[in-house]
């Protein structure tokens, strides 16, 4: 093992991307969440002592496993003075194989069902998962959920301790388990690629290891039930959006859509995201179910991907599958979204004047949406504090950049 240099950046994107499955390989084996997590931190520090003069191992991930491991056995050990606890230790050291994996094959993806459970509030379930899997702060799934970080760590301790107080099994989930829990599930997946595809704070504009993981999850989901739709629909809407990663940024600055270099997309992961979309649309031509929320977004990516430069987009199409959405789904930031395809059909006036009806203030993209529709309508004084106010609210780094260019460009004009 050589020594490599900046370390410590080294051991934070491997921690990053191995955190999920270190918590959830531990959450199954001692069946306790506090465990879980404080033996993966505490390997943490021993890597962040270790590995600066021993280099960084060869399989940094079962390294933390195994270091993380022992530090929860140790505990376990210490706590053994009651006849339960040392023989939990015990067993715990036991080399026998595990229990059979079930329905539920990856550990990752047994942790989020086990998470979802309903005897857990629907937003406690998505907070907890993220949490744990993702291995995102308070402060990021806070910001995802548009409440204060007080309200969202209170809402992760409590699911902690309901999960313990009611003796919440860390099983293996059944069909009917997976029935149940499947739009929580699908949540979480779905808020762990958000986060990586547009980092809430960080110095790193994407979080690579993120949209991957959440893709990789969507898979296993589509494998495990190939006629849901809501799941077919989900890792469609993830390939499309994750297909545009390579320009989503250029010089430190986030790139929008209009502007990206639509050539350099991933024309794999589009045709895979079409494949998809198409097999949700032919199931509900056959009589299947009407599309939900997640097919519905897959569908009006599928729209974007299929424009070769951003004036062929068909504006009227996403605009009619936007009050599909709505219908199913009325919130506001589906709301906002819709009025961004009416300000290209009926005008910035008009989009505007959904948008400033909306309850987001404390949402960046709110405020981005208002600074560019004032923009085009000459109000640059109003579009000057609304791009000050999307500045405020955002953590990225690329958008901030962004954002401040397009107002010194206004600025300047003016």
């Amino acid at each position: 093992m050589t020594p490599a240099p900046d370390i410590p950046a080294q051991i934070d994107q491997i921690y990053r991307e191995e955190y999920g499955r270190v918590v959830a390989s531990l959450a199954r084996r001692f069946g306790d969440l506090d465990i879980a997590e404080d033996a993966a931190s505490e390997a943490l520090i021993t890597a962040v002592e270790k590995w600066p003069t021993d280099g960084i191992p060869p399989n940094p991930g079962g390294w933390l496993t195994t270091t993380a491991t022992h530090r929860a056995i140790d505990r376990l050990r210490r706590e053994s003075l009651r006849d339960t606890k040392h023989q939990a230790a015990l067993m715990i050291s036991d080399d026998t194989p595990h229990e059979p994996t079930g329905l539920v094959e990856d550990d990752r993806l047994r942790l989020i069902f086990t998470c979802c459970h309903p005897a857990l509030a629907a937003e406690a379930r998505v907070a907890l998962t993220l949490r744990l899997l993702g291995g995102l702060t308070v402060e990021e799934i806070a910001r995802a959920f548009l409440v204060p970080e007080t309200t969202m760590a209170q809402r992760i301790t409590r699911a902690k301790a309901k999960i313990k107080g009611a003796n919440i099994p860390f099983r293996i989930p059944d069909t009917s388990d997976v029935t149940d829990r499947l739009g929580a599930v699908l949540a979480v997946i779905h808020l762990v690629f958000n986060e990586g595809y547009l980092a809430g704070s960080g110095d790193d504009p994407l979080r690579a290891d993120l949209t991957d993981e959440a893709i990789r999850l969507g898979r296993i989901l589509r494998r495990l039930l190939p006629d849901e739709g809501e799941v077919a629909g989900l890792l469609a809407l993830m390939l499309l959006t994750d297909s545009r990663r390579s320009t989503r940024v250029a010089g430190g600055e986030l790139v929008t859509l209009d502007e990206q270099d639509r050539g350099a997309w991933d024309r794999a992961m589009i045709g895979e995201g079409h494949t998809l979309v198409r097999e949700c649309l032919s199931r509900v031509a056959s009589g299947g179910p009407r599309p939900r929320t997640y097919q519905l977004m897959a569908a009006i990516n599928a729209v974007h991907a299929d424009a070769p430069n951003a004036r062929d987009t068909d504006w009227s199409q996403i605009a009619q599958l936007y009050d599909q959405l709505y219908a199913v789904s009325p919130t506001p930031i589906v709301a906002m979204n819709r009025a961004i395809a009416i300000a290209e059909l009926d005008g910035p006036d008009v989009a505007l004047g959904i948008v400033d009806r909306l309850d987001l203030d404390g949402y960046h993209a709110w405020h981005a949406t208002r600074a560019d529709l004032l923009r085009r309508l000459g109000r640059s004084v109003e579009a000057r504090a609304a791009y000050d106010a999307a500045i405020a609210a955002s953590e990225n780094p690329a958008e901030k950049a962004y954002l401040g260019r397009r107002r010194d460009q206004l600025s300047a004009a003016g």
